[in-house]
């Protein structure tokens, strides 16, 4: 089966334009606070964490952060997955003696957006 990416440009209402921004800010929150975390780990204990250590967490993360719920899990690790290739651009850079470039922390007007690999699809009411 082919894959392809599909975007869409979304025209919202007052209400869905404000839900997708909280959406986005949900994203950024969660992206940020995944970099701290292996920023601190590896300050702390020299070793790093890994995509899965961070995905197998979303499940308590969902408990304590009710909000991040509604936008599901794959979305979720899909943003997790963007944290885990910025890392791997930036080791591979580093690797090949090139200007790195780690990865930052972001602001919400700055983050790119989520996305939802999930070929059933999804609704907002």
């Amino acid at each position: 089966m082919q894959r392809r990416k599909v975007t869409f440009k979304l025209y919202p209402n007052a209400a869905q334009s404000e839900r997708l921004e909280q959406w986005v800010r949900l994203h950024c929150e969660l992206y940020n606070a995944a970099l701290e975390e292996r920023i601190d780990a590896y300050r702390k204990t020299g070793k790093s964490i890994s995509y899965y250590d961070q995905q197998n967490i979303l499940p308590e993360v969902k408990a304590l952060r009710p909000e991040l719920v509604e936008l599901g899990s794959h979305a979720l690790q899909q943003t997790l997955r963007k944290l885990d290739l910025a890392f791997q651009a930036f080791f591979r850079r580093a690797k090949a003696g090139q200007t790195p470039g780690f990865p930052r922390f972001k602001s919400s007007k700055r983050f790119s957006g989520f996305s939802y690999p999930d070929p059933a699809g999804w609704k907002m009411l």
